[in-house]
C-alpha cells in the first residue's frame, strides 16, 4: 500500500520554568492511503502533541521538536524541515486537522460560509461565488440539511454535532490526503457521537483520505480503526490492528483502558473499573517502565529497566516486561475481552 506519513522516532518537548516536560519520547509509527489509525490513551499521554507536531502547529518556543525526529509526507519531505511558505500549502491541502472543541475552533463574528469559504479562496484560489457554491457542496457533504440556508449562520445558531460538522467541512475543503480528528466527539452525545463516526467512515470510503484518530474512548474505536497504537506517559507501549488490541493485547495498560469502557450486560450496582494513580511527571527522568508504578503485575526489573520491544506478529508489537521468556504468566483480564490467547 502507498505509504503517505511516516513518523520516525519523534521527540517533543516543551520548556517551561519549571524545567523540560518531554510530551513525546520516540513516537513512530506509518500511515498509508486510505488507513484510519486510532491514537489512544489518558489525557495528557501525548496523543494531541503527536497529532499537532505532524502539521507543525506547536508554537516554538516553548515547544521543541528535537534533532532526530522525522515526520514524512509522501514519501519525500520532511515537515520537520519543511520551509515556511511549503506549510501554508501542507497545511489544508495535503493535511487538514478537526479541532477538539468546535465552538472554540471557529470563529463566533463570521458566518459558517465565510469560514469554510476562506480556505477554498487561500489554497484554491476560487472567486467568491465559486467559493460560495463550493461551500454549500461542502455542507451537504457532511449531511447538514438547508445547505444554501444554513451557510449564513452563526457558530452559535448551530447545534453541537452541526458544529462538528462545520469543521469537518473546513477540513476537507481542499480534498487533504490526511485528516486528522483530534477528540472529533467531545461533548456531544452518543447518537451525535455515533453520527460524526459514520461520516468520518462515508469519508474515507469516498475520498480514500487517510485518517488519525486521537481519542481517549476506545468504544468510538471499535468500530472505526484499522490500526491503533496505545500512547502512556508520551510513549507507544502497544500498537496493533483493532482485532489484535481488542482481542488480544498483551499490555497491562491496554486492558486497564479496556477493563474501564462500560458493557452491555454490567449488573446495574457493579462498580466500574478504575485504573489507580497517576501518570509519571514528565519534567523527570524516568526510569525502568512507565507503567510500573500503576501497574499491578509489576516486577522488581519493571522499576529498574525500560523494556525492550516485543514483536507478537508483524503489526502487533508492545513494550513489557510480561512478555520475557522469565516471566510469569499472567492471564487477561476476563473484563477486557476474555483470557489471554
Amino acid at each position: 500500500m502507498e505509504k503517505v506519513l511516516e513518523v520516525k522516532n519523534l521527540h517533543v518537548s516543551f520548556h517551561t520554568y519549571a524545567g523540560e516536560v518531554k510530551a513525546v519520547r520516540g513516537v513512530s509509527f506509518d500511515l498509508n492511503k486510505g488507513e484510519s489509525l486510532a491514537i489512544v490513551g489518558e489525557s495528557g499521554c501525548g496523543k494531541t502533541v503527536t497529532a499537532k507536531s505532524i502539521m507543525k502547529l506547536l508554537k516554538e518556543p516553548p515547544a521543541e521538536i528535537k534533532e532526530g525526529s522525522q515526520i514524512i509526507y509522501n514519501g519525500k519531505e520532511d515537515v520537520v524541515k519543511m520551509p515556511k511558505k511549503r506549510l501554508m500549502s501542507y497545511r489544508g491541502e495535503d493535511v487538514s486537522m478537526i479541532f477538539q472543541d468546535p465552538m472554540t475552533s471557529l470563529n463566533p463574528t463570521m458566518t459558517i460560509g465565510k469560514q469554510i469559504m476562506e480556505a477554498l479562496k487561500i489554497h484554491k484560489g476560487l472567486k467568491r461565488e465559486e467559493a460560495k457554491e463550493e461551500a454549500i457542496k461542502l455542507l451537504e457533504t457532511v449531511n447538514i440539511p438547508n445547505a444554501r440556508d444554513r451557510i449564513e449562520s452563526y457558530p452559535h445558531q448551530l447545534s453541537g454535532g452541526m458544529r462538528q460538522r462545520v469543521m469537518i467541512a473546513i477540513a476537507l475543503s481542499c480534498n487533504p490526503k490526511i485528516l486528522i480528528a483530534d477528540e472529533p466527539t467531545t461533548a456531544l452525545d452518543v447518537t451525535i457521537q455515533a453520527q460524526i463516526m459514520d461520516l468520518l467512515n462515508e469519508l474515507k470510503a469516498k475520498f480514500n483520505t487517510a485518517i488519525i484518530l486521537v481519542t481517549h474512548d476506545l468504544g468510538v474505536v471499535a468500530n472505526f480503526a484499522d490500526k491503533v497504537q496505545v500512547m502512556y506517559a508520551g510513549q507507544v507501549v502497544e500498537r496493533g490492528t483493532r482485532d489484535e488490541i481488542f482481542y488480544n493485547s498483551m499490555h497491562p495498560y491496554t486492558w486497564a483502558l479496556l477493563r474501564s469502557v462500560p458493557r452491555l450486560g454490567t449488573k446495574s450496582k457493579e462498580e466500574l473499573y478504575t485504573l489507580k494513580g497517576t501518570p509519571p511527571d514528565l519534567i523527570l527522568p524516568l526510569k525502568g517502565c512507565p507503567f510500573a508504578s500503576r501497574c499491578e503485575y509489576a516486577m522488581e526489573i519493571c522499576l529498574e529497566k525500560a523494556p525492550e520491544e516485543t514483536c507478537l506478529s508483524d503489526t502487533h508489537k508492545l513494550n513489557c516486561w510480561l512478555q520475557h521468556s522469565n516471566a510469569p504468566k499472567v492471564n487477561r483480564p476476563v473484563e477486557s475481552g476474555g483470557e489471554r490467547k
